[in-house]
């Protein structure tokens, strides 16, 4: 380490030095990554690190095609997406997939959308690999409601408005959409829906029902931090309807609460046009 790089870590003042993560990637193991919401600028350099070291990866729908071309050029694919009412492959299928290129002596990455933790199912392939004696590194992600707020200007929390904010599925494993509704209805919180567009409706008539307001803002982020990306922003009781007439389509990230009036302070309209972000 250079003196320089030493004495920013330092300042003078002795500190306890982190554990550094290994540097050799093994055959055999396999490594959970994060891909962020999407923008490739947004990857962790974890990330990049093992997507270079990779000899196998096993990736999700979500992941752009400008993040895997900083794979391994030698790498082999294996895509395991899963879009609504469209499984390439069923979660057991990957488990079981994991397990058989970890065996056959591959440095695995499984590439998943946002982060492995976080409705990314990330605990239960852990908890599989686990079981079948396959050692594993969680790298984490940006989530996508991390980078759906920052790309919109909606800030998560805020003192004035939100001193909470609850992240929820909106597709349950059984297929139904029967959450914590009084506790979802709070006031003075902001609630992201993680694979919402569906049930969108159902979402906002039972928030009414158990005591939010018709009128508190919501938006519905459709491809977030993409070239593509658009936002949609309305009430609570206008939801379903505006987001139908927009035609958004999955993945669509939804969040509601008095946080989304702080979209009107982001910057101009004519700055995020020129970015490619498409506004509605």
């Amino acid at each position: 380490m250079n003196d320089v790089m030493q004495g920013l870590l330092t300042d003078g003042r002795e500190r306890t030095r982190l554990p550094e993560r290994p540097t050799m990637y093994r055959p055999g193991f396999v490594y959970l990554v994060g891909a962020g919401p999407g923008d490739p600028d947004l990857l962790t350099v974890a990330a990049v690190k093992r997507l270079r070291a990779a000899d196998a990866i096993v990736h999700d729908h979500l992941v752009t095609d400008e993040i895997l071309a900083l794979a391994n050029p030698g790498a082999e694919f294996f895509y395991a997406g899963k879009e609504r009412n469209h499984h390439v492959l069923e979660q057991g299928a990957i488990n079981a997939l994991l397990v058989t290129l970890a065996r056959a002596g591959r440095c695995v990455v499984r590439l998943k959308g946002g982060d492995p933790f976080l409705f990314g199912r990330g605990g239960e392939e852990m908890e599989y690999l686990a079981c079948h004696g396959i050692g594993c590194e969680i790298v984490p992600g940006i989530t996508s409601a991390s980078g759906a707020a920052a790309y919109a200007g909606i800030p998560l929390t805020h003192r004035d408005h939100a001193q909470a904010c609850v992240f929820v599925t909106g597709h349950l494993k059984n297929g139904s959409c029967a959450l914590d509704w009084p506790t979802l209805a709070r006031p003075h919180q902001t609630v992201v829906v993680y694979m919402g567009l569906g049930t969108l409706g159902e979402i906002a008539r039972q928030l009414i029902a158990h005591g939010r307001s018709p009128e508190t803002p919501a938006a519905a982020i459709e491809r977030a931090t993409s070239a593509c990306q658009r936002v949609v922003v309305t009430s609570l009781a206008a939801l379903d309807r505006d987001v139908t007439h927009a035609a958004l389509r999955s993945p669509t990230l939804l969040i509601i609460g008095e946080v989304v009036r702080l979209r009107e302070c982001f910057e101009p309209a004519a700055t995020r046009a020129s970015a490619g972000m498409a506004l509605i």
